[in-house]
């Protein structure tokens, strides 16, 4: 059954035909405000109503076919195959052959992008008069806070929708087209609005910097004056003493780890790992599941059933580099199953160890019952 009504449906089809013609004014966007993270910061998301996110499905088809060719292959923010894995592998892997990197960190970015350069930069890859006129009235369309008033836009683009990829079009000119060019030798991987530069020496990532700085601000862009730093990938060949060894980047943060070489030697590198920030993500939710408080009338299969999807998530993203930073955080899944034990069952109320063999007597008979305990994280049988 298509979840799309009659009139949602002839809305996409006159699109597509380009016979739909927009209206003087578009509804408002309903803006609303979502936890950013562990930070305690929000960030602004916008809601469009049912026809015009239909209209923007459409615009996106129609563009990004157009689109996607002319874009750096270092870009790989909302792009279809390309993945923040893909930027994370490019990243170390250049780590290890330059000593410099920028992290950039472009502050309050969706809130700042030009109108007039976003519509500039459509216009040199569409003359579609229904797609420049719906972009200009998405990007015009006021504000609707929860009190009811409404807020006209002169700049900025709320996230969802069309908005990433407008957003990509504009750093490809504002950014990688404008590197490629006056910076060919310098490499950098850019997902939205982070990315990370590399240079050779520290003198050439100083020099860089300040050029991106000035070619964002003639673009209305700012760089973050303390978020934005010069790091060293400092390891086993590379031992200078600097003030910033480490830098986030999509979740990992890249530092110093010891490794171990193809003959069983250890030795420092310079590797990325699941960052403090995304660690404490996944204990609130992990905290968030009240497993023993409020879940202990559900069967263990359900339990699984309800973190599986989540956990293996978390594996095949942060596992892929460094897995072992991952444990200690699985752990914390573990003991709150343990504690969901005691809940559960009267005879381990007051018996925490038993528990704990209990519960690694069911991950021995039955390891595959959750994600964790098949990626190794079991707690133990007792003797």
């Amino acid at each position: 059954m298509n979840p799309l009504s009659t009139k949602e449906i002839q809305i996409a089809e006159r699109a597509r035909a380009h016979r739909e013609v927009p209206l003087k004014t578009l509804p408002p966007v309903r803006y609303v405000e979502i936890p950013k993270g562990t930070t305690g910061k929000m960030r602004a998301l916008g809601i469009s109503a049912v026809s015009d996110r239909i209209a923007q499905m459409v615009v996106k088809q129609q563009l990004e076919p157009q689109l996607d060719p002319i874009f750096h292959e270092d870009s790989y923010g909302y792009r279809p195959g390309k993945s923040a894995i893909q930027a994370v592998e490019t990243t170390r892997r250049r780590c290890w052959r330059q000593n410099w990197v920028i992290d950039m960190d472009i502050k309050g970015f969706f809130d700042n992008l030009d109108h007039d350069l976003i519509m500039r930069a459509l216009r040199k890859h569409t003359a579609n008069p229904w797609i420049l006129l719906y972009v200009q009235r998405w990007l015009e369309a006021p504000l609707q806070r929860e009190d009811g008033s409404q807020h006209e836009r002169v700049k900025g683009t709320l996230q969802g929708g069309v908005s990433s990829l407008l957003a990509d079009l504009f750093m490809h000119y504002a950014f990688d087209e404008w590197l490629r060019r006056h910076h060919p030798n310098i490499q950098f991987a850019r997902y939205a609005d982070d990315g990370i530069v590399h240079a050779k020496t520290q003198k050439q990532a100083r020099f860089i910097l300040e050029r991106i700085r000035k070619r964002l601000r003639q673009c209305g862009l700012e760089l973050h004056p303390e978020k934005t730093r010069i790091v060293y990938c400092k390891d086993s060949d590379r031992t200078g003493r600097y003030e910033h060894v480490s830098f986030d980047f999509l979740g990992f943060t890249f530092q110093p780890r010891r490794a171990r070489n193809r003959h069983g030697k250890f030795f420092v590198s310079f590797l990325p790992g699941i960052s403090k920030k995304a660690a404490n993500e996944i204990r609130n939710r992990i905290r968030s599941w009240r497993l023993g408080a409020t879940r202990n009338n559900q069967s263990l299969e359900e339990i699984a059933k309800l973190v599986n999807p989540h956990v293996r998530g978390w594996i095949n993203y942060y596992g892929r580099f460094y897995k072992s930073a991952l444990y200690p955080i699985l752990r914390c899944l573990d003991r709150a199953m343990v504690y969901w034990v005691q809940r559960k069952f009267r005879r381990f109320h007051r018996h925490h160890r038993r528990a704990w063999y209990w519960l690694g007597g069911v991950a021995k008979r039955n390891p595959r019952m959750f994600a964790m305990w098949e990626f190794g994280i079991r707690p133990a049988a007792g003797p």
